[in-house]
């Protein structure tokens, strides 16, 4: 089953409940709607379903990340595409056997972290929002590898390799597609 977003919005709060958990799949969902529009616009639903389920097993099953993650999702009778491109995100990270190779996947895996970095630098923007911050003051605290230390760089940093883009070009592109959410 392909899953519309309501049924993917069920699966995942059937293995999540914490707010923070919820609240980044939606970003992220967001995020992967916008880049859809751009990439793949007959399959927004799809990208964003993608989106909502990567880290569907993360909250209650952070050790097995991207392998218990695929499990959950056929017991749910999610179909293979979804469940491929939800968890080629930790590729190199855990032990999923699945890689970016699709542009969707590249995506989600370039902006996984980043959301939460652009994420945590708006809350420390004077407006705090996201609306008015800025590839530089972004860039900046990307620098401090102590601002939210826990969103890889590296991770970033391939993403945005494995998608051809340069750093910045991935960084704006991302704050722009939060800003729709």
């Amino acid at each position: 089953m392909i899953p519309t977003i309501e049924q993917a919005q069920k699966i995942l709060e059937k293995y999540n409940e914490e707010p923070f958990h919820l609240r980044h799949a939606a970003v992220v969902s967001g995020v992967m709607r916008y880049f859809a529009k751009e990439y793949d616009a007959e399959r927004e639903d799809f990208w964003a379903a993608v989106g909502l389920l990567h880290d569907v097993d993360f909250e209650q099953f952070p050790e097995e990340h991207c392998v218990k993650g695929a499990e959950l999702l056929r017991e749910n009778g999610v179909d293979e595409a979804i469940i491929r491109a939800a968890m080629s995100h930790g590729h190199g990270l855990t032990p999923t056997p699945y890689r970016p190779e699709h542009v969707m996947e590249k995506v989600l895996f370039a902006t996984d972290e980043l959301t939460g970095l652009i994420g945590a630098a708006a809350l420390m923007h004077p407006s705090k929002s996201i609306q008015d911050l800025e590839l530089r003051s972004v860039k900046k605290k990307y620098k401090d590898k102590k601002f939210a230390a826990g969103c890889s760089r590296t991770v970033i940093e391939r993403g945005a390799e494995m998608l051809s883009w340069e750093l910045d070009e991935l960084i704006e592109k991302t704050i722009l597609a939060m800003r729709t959410i």
